[in-house]
């Protein structure tokens, strides 16, 4: 059977030879299955993706991502992935960083990056030196918070609601009617079993309410 996704053929001997390019700037690199990333210093990464474009023809930045570790001191990873168009190769780049140290921009060398590290600051926060327009890109204005961070609540903190009384989209603070809801995923043409909790119609039922019916006794 033929693999499901198309093939990149290995780039033999890249690591060795990005490693020896960049110098200092090197810290670590694996490659397995074909795919090469390489972890380089923070302060670096405008001049080692400069170096892969320039030297090792990777002419396209595709995405840059982000990945939150909160139990790190440095708890954020931007990873930058480029693709050889000549050689058919993509290449993996990563740098670590926390909310408070910037990451120097690559919008120089690669215009597209103005977009992708715009994401990475709405969702995450990580600050970008560099970057002529760094503002939230997804989010809407006056929101707080980073989405993405593994410690940020997944109801967020504001909510947005249209009122007729102003006649406009109005902002309040998210109140949740109920911490914690016991939820019942029986089908509702199955007759329960139990005393479902809060529902009068089972115990206590005012006089001549039909008493509802159970599965067995629908199917007779």
């Amino acid at each position: 059977m033929g693999s499901p996704a198309p093939l990149i053929p290995p780039r033999e001997g890249i690591v060795e030879a990005v490693k020896a390019a960049i110098g200092d700037a090197f810290l670590s690199a694996k490659d397995e299955v074909g795919e090469a990333s390489i972890d380089v210093r923070r302060e670096s990464i405008a001049d080692v993706i400069r170096t892969l474009r320039d030297e090792f023809e990777y002419q396209q930045l595709m995405e840059i991502a982000g990945v939150d570790y909160p139990q790190r001191p440095e708890r954020f990873d931007v990873v930058y992935h480029l693709l050889s168009i000549t050689r058919n190769h993509r290449i993996r780049v990563r740098v670590t960083t926390d909310a408070e140290q910037p990451v120097p921009s690559v919008t120089a060398i690669f215009p597209v990056a103005g977009w992708l590290e715009r994401e990475i600051f709405d969702l995450y926060g990580v600050i970008f030196d560099g970057n002529p327009d760094l503002r939230r890109i997804l989010t809407d204005y006056g929101f707080r918070g980073f989405p993405f961070r593994k410690d940020f609540p997944l109801t967020g903190y504001l909510e947005l609601r249209y009122s007729e009384e102003q006649k406009r989209v109005v902002y309040e603070p998210v109140e949740l009617s109920q911490d914690f809801r016991n939820f019942d995923f029986m089908s509702p043409w199955e007759g329960a079993e139990y005393i479902i909790p809060g529902d009068e119609k089972a115990e206590g039922q005012q006089a001549g309410a039909p008493t509802p019916l159970n599965a067995d006794e629908v199917k007779k």
